[in-house]
């Protein structure tokens, strides 16, 4: 794990943010529309408490700047449905076995469907996986995971921009084929040898996230960390220098905290209250936290398709703390939320926008 981390605090948001960034008294959360007005600097010879940006030593304010550059579009993919708001990833689990909706879309045309039910819905792209990855899940050999989802990529990839969700070599160039342009992979490369050396070929997006260990059937069995946070950011951040050493551009990699892999309710809370941490590895911060057992856990509701709006409250959270793209089962809801979630901020709202009688 790198020595030294810079966390941006006091964050701001709308008006707010853009009054205080205008006024020096804040910086832009990565470009925007977030600010923040402190940092905690983390490491050897750091003062023991929060900083006032004025105040932060010399040594530390190229960290803290790297904090506020805008990144550029994610493999060139749309900007959010609102200025700086994160894209809405739709989630299509084409399983008989996924934690939240296995079996529903096993059908390549019921997959197909739902993924076209979600674009209209206002999905920006969607994320199409055919193995599940939920704790204790078996694998899935790559000719079963082609089977299953090639046709659902390429139908859908005519209508949108598609991700893969696999950790195996073979499928991920087989959906490339097919028409996916990004990868995502919940091992971060490690589970397939071949992985990095068929995608530093290729010219997509790679999402790298963090699990504990590299099997989802342990990942939750022996959790400890001393700091989550900073455990997962390291590990984040070699993993990004691997990639890039084995001829993966930074600009093509976003990261995920994997909340669910390998974590329980304290360490997702703390990874998602202190997400904007990881806006100094410079990648799009990629979030899913749709429907999982920790909103299951803090809201009293056992039925994970009944998680809907807690599901809702946490894609808010993130995207609040610099996540670019949502990753989530219930897209009109999250779309709506971040709608009102952005004119709320922005004090108006466009013309287009609005109906023709109040109600």
């Amino acid at each position: 794990m790198p020595g030294t981390w810079v966390e941006p605090l006091g964050l701001l948001q709308g008006r707010a943010a853009a009054l205080a960034v205008a006024a020096d008294l804040a910086l832009p959360l990565a470009g925007g529309p977030a600010a923040f007005t402190l940092v905690r600097l983390i490491g050897r010879g750091a003062p023991p408490d929060p900083v006032p940006l004025a105040d932060v030593p010399a040594a530390w304010q190229e960290a803290v700047l790297a904090l506020t550059r805008p990144l550029p579009p994610f493999v060139g993919l749309p900007q959010g449905r609102a200025p700086g708001r994160p894209l809405v990833m739709g989630i299509v689990n084409v399983t008989p076995d996924s934690f939240s909706d296995g079996g529903r879309h096993l059908d390549p045309q019921a997959a197909i469907a739902a993924g076209h039910a979600m674009l209209e819905a206002g999905a920006d792209l969607l994320d199409i996986g055919g193995e599940s990855t939920r704790p204790g899940a078996e694998p899935v050999p790559p000719e079963e995971e082609c089977r299953r989802i090639l046709l659902v990529v390429r139908e859908l990839a005519k209508a949108a921009p598609v991700s893969v969700d696999t950790r195996n070599a073979a499928t991920m160039l087989a959906a490339l084929e097919a028409g996916a342009e990004i990868v995502n992979d919940v091992s971060a490369l490690r589970h397939d040898p071949l992985a990095a050396a068929a995608l530093a070929q290729a010219d997509c997006g790679v999402v790298l996230m963090h699990m504990l260990g590299d099997d989802p059937r342990t990942m939750q069995r022996d959790i400890r960390y001393d700091d989550v946070v900073l455990e997962v950011a390291g590990f984040l951040a070699e993993r990004v220098a691997w990639a890039e050493a084995q001829g993966i551009a930074r600009a093509r990699i976003a990261v995920d905290p994997g909340i669910g892999f390998g974590k329980r309710t304290p360490h997702n809370l703390a990874l998602i209250e202190r997400l904007p941490i990881l806006a100094g590895l410079g990648c799009p911060i990629l979030f899913g936290a749709s429907r999982k057992r920790f909103i299951g856990e803090l809201s009293g509701v056992e039925s994970a398709e009944a998680r809907v709006p807690g599901s809702v409250a946490a894609a808010i959270a993130a995207a609040q703390r610099g996540a670019a793209i949502l990753r989530v089962h219930d897209v009109a809801e999250t779309v709506q939320a971040l709608r009102v979630l952005a004119a709320c901020e922005a004090g108006e709202v466009s013309p287009m926008d609005v109906g023709d009688a109040e109600e």
